[in-house]
Formats: structure tokens, C-alpha cells, sequence
């Protein structure tokens, strides 16, 4: 088996503030036809083959696993798209109602669901993490013109502003003739990078109270925190994994378990190339007002800032690191969209060496970030009240 993956480097955060969810359309359009393959999944499931892809902030990622005997269907179909999508009214419009009835779906007609699309223009006012993969809202996808997404393609879709990663049973040499007789005659679109502004110290707290057809109360507290590439990324996922890792989670424990303040309640990060944002979600019991489960939530979290971690309860994260590390590369499709991934943020080291840094993290590091980061003033909070 082989996999083919390739990454391009564009994502919401490269869309125009009044032109949003581009990326994501485009994530469908790029299935729905090119110059020379007019029906994208037809050749890879007779090659025994499947697909997908995925967009988020930064990237739009799409991959194929088959039969390393038929890497050429792959590699024909991502270099005929790459070339020339097959640009129609018809697709177009097949393709926008798609998105629309999604953002319906699982972002304004579900519980909870237009969470993100509040949160993040809370906690961001200048960059444009401030909107979501999906979109500000749905006039930008629904008035999307052919001409409009025609620009965008040229704009961002080329073989410079790409990262090919194969992954399977295949030689070296073989894999570099095979990406230039598919890749090598597509002529680069001179792309320039985008400039992106940078967001802003956070000075004060914010917050916003939504009412909406929800079960119950919720709350969500977003703590800008700092880039992938930052020396404090790790010990900040440390962070929230010691809250919210699993069953021992200290959030889980104290807050649901001990003092029955919610049903449930999570920490994660945004894991944004970006600055981007250090997250504590959950849901309340009926009989709790916010101000009771806030208060817990900030106990906790200034406990990670006056006391450093147990070692019992680094070293759990860490054995959780490892774990995944390793299982990671049994995976051919992790393996490529790592390699991709790695390449992408210019550590193509890290596919092998990352979790050196896990592993390296020291409790004081951790204590050390929660007294940065895990301020009021650095705090967006939204509340969730039922009608």
C-alpha cells in the first residue's frame, strides 16, 4: 500500500475578511472535476483506492491510499486538479449548496455548534483566526462567484505553494521520477505568501452571554497562548492535558466528580501555526450559576500557577506523548500527512524528533507558562444560557 498526500499551504486565515470560507469550498470543489478527470473518485476506486481531505485554519490536505501498483492513478488525478480544476456554473453551485446545508447542519442548527463562530471574533480582533474554517457567514459562500473562486484557485492552488509526501512500500528514486513525470511540466503561479497581522496583547477580559436552544448552561474560556514553534507549545499541551488527559484529568476529577459543578468539561489547545488559543469548555448542572463554576474553573487553573505539576502526573502525559508517538508511525496516512506537516512549518525533523521535546518538558516549564497565560486579562469567556 502507498499513501499520496498533498498539502497546500492555504487555509481560512488567507481568505479576505468579507470573502470567508473560501478554503473550505474550495477543499469540495477540488472533487468535483478537472480538465482531464471529469469524475475525481471514479479512477481511484477502480485502482482500488480511496480519499479525503480536510481544512482548517492553516492548510487544505487531501490524500489517497491504494495499492502502491496503482500510485499513478494518484499521483494523475492530485497533479490534473493541481493543474486545471474544471471550472463550471454547474459544479459550482452543486458544490455551495453542499457547504451551506454544512454550516446549517453543524454549525447554526445544532447545540452549541456556532460556538466558534462566536468565540474566536471574541478572542481575535485583528487576525483572521477570527473566523472559522466554515466561514463567517453564509452570504459569503451563497453570492461566491465563478469569477470569484477562479481567482482564488490561481491565487493559491500551484506546485509553489505545495508539499508533496509519499508514504508506503515504494523506493526512493522511483517516488522522485514518478512526482516529475506528474508534477515536474506544472508551471509554477509565482504565489506570494500572505501577510497576516499579528493579533494584539489581550488587555482586558471580555465576554459575551448567548441565548440559544440549548439543553443546558455553557461555558467557554479561550486564553490566547503562543505559535506552534514556540519553545512553550509543548509544556502548553502538557498543561491542558493534565487538566483534561483521560480519567485522572484534574478538571474531570474535581469539577465533575468531586463537587458535581458539571456534567462535563474539557481543556485543549488550538494547535494554530499562529498564536493561538488555549481552551476550557463545559457544560454546567442545572442548579449551578455561572459565577460558581467559573470560580471553580479559575481555582484550578491558579493552582497550575502557584504549584508546580506532580511528577506522577507529567510523567502520565508524557507516557500518553510517547504512546501516540509511537503508534503514529505504524500509520501510513500519519506518516505522510506528518512528513507534510513537518515540511510545511520548515522542521521536517520533527517527524522523528518532536516527541524529544515532549519528553523534555519540565514541571517548572509548565508552572511557568500557567502564570503567562492563564490570566483574567488574557481571557475571552462565552456564556451559553438556555431559552
Amino acid at each position: 500500500m502507498v499513501v499520496v498526500n498533498v498539502l497546500y499551504k492555504v487555509g481560512a486565515r488567507d481568505e479576505s475578511p468579507d470573502k470567508t470560507g473560501f478554503a473550505h469550498l474550495f477543499e469540495h470543489l477540488m472533487f468535483g472535476g478537472s480538465i482531464n478527470v471529469p469524475n475525481f473518485d471514479t479512477p481511484l476506486q477502480l485502482a482500488g483506492g480511496d480519499n479525503n481531505a480536510f481544512t482548517n485554519n492553516d492548510i487544505t490536505n487531501y490524500y489517497e491510499t491504494l495499492p502502491v501498483a496503482n500510485i499513478e492513478t494518484a499521483l494523475w488525478v492530485e497533479s490534473d486538479r493541481m493543474l486545471q480544476l474544471e471550472f463550471s456554473e454547474q459544479s459550482l453551485e452543486v458544490q455551495k449548496k453542499v457547504v451551506c446545508e454544512e454550516f446549517k447542519q453543524r454549525y447554526l442548527n445544532q447545540p452549541y455548534g456556532d460556538a466558534w463562530l462566536k468565540l474566536r471574533p471574541l478572542a481575535y480582533k485583528t487576525h483572521p483566526y477570527q473566523w472559522a474554517t466554515i466561514g463567517k457567514k453564509l452570504s459569503h459562500i451563497e453570492n461566491a462567484s465563478l469569477e470569484d473562486v477562479k481567482s482564488f484557485f490561481y491565487k493559491h492552488y500551484g506546485p509553489d505553494n505545495a508539499i508533496l509526501s509519499i508514504a508506503g512500500n515504494i523506493k526512493f528514486d522511483e517516488t522522485i521520477k514518478l512526482a516529475q513525470k506528474w508534477f515536474g511540466g506544472i508551471e509554477n503561479r509565482n504565489i506570494s505568501k500572505t501577510n497576516l497581522p499579528l493579533e494584539p496583547t489581550q488587555i482586558e477580559e471580555r465576554h459575551e452571554t448567548v441565548k440559544a436552544d440549548v439543553p443546558q448552561k455553557a461555558i467557554y474560556k479561550a486564553y490566547h497562548m503562543c505559535d506552534r514553534l514556540h519553545t512553550d507549545f509543548h509544556a502548553t499541551d502538557f498543561m491542558s492535558d493534565i487538566l483534561s488527559g483521560g480519567k485522572s484529568g484534574r478538571l474531570l476529577n474535581k469539577l465533575v466528580k468531586e463537587q458535581n459543578l458539571f456534567s462535563d468539561i474539557n481543556a485543549y489547545i488550538s494547535g494554530d501555526l499562529d498564536a493561538g488559543l488555549f481552551v476550557v469548555e463545559g457544560r454546567l448542572n442545572d442548579d449551578v450559576s455561572f459565577d460558581n463554576a467559573e470560580r471553580a474553573i479559575n481555582d484550578e487553573l491558579t493552582k497550575l500557577q502557584q504549584e508546580c505539576v506532580h511528577d506522577n502526573e507529567l510523567q502520565k502525559v508524557k507516557n500518553k506523548a510517547e504512546s501516540i508517538f509511537v503508534f503514529d508511525q505504524l500509520n501510513l496516512m500519519n506518516k505522510a500527512m506528518n512528513l507534510a506537516f513537518a515540511e510545511n512549518i520548515g522542521h521536517i525533523d520533527w517527524v522523528n524528533t518532536e516527541i524529544d521535546l515532549y519528553k523534555n518538558v519540565k514541571k517548572e516549564h509548565i508552572q511557568k507558562v500557567a502564570q503567562q497565560i492563564l490570566n483574567v486579562t488574557n481571557c475571552s469567556t462565552l456564556y451559553y444560557e438556555p431559552k
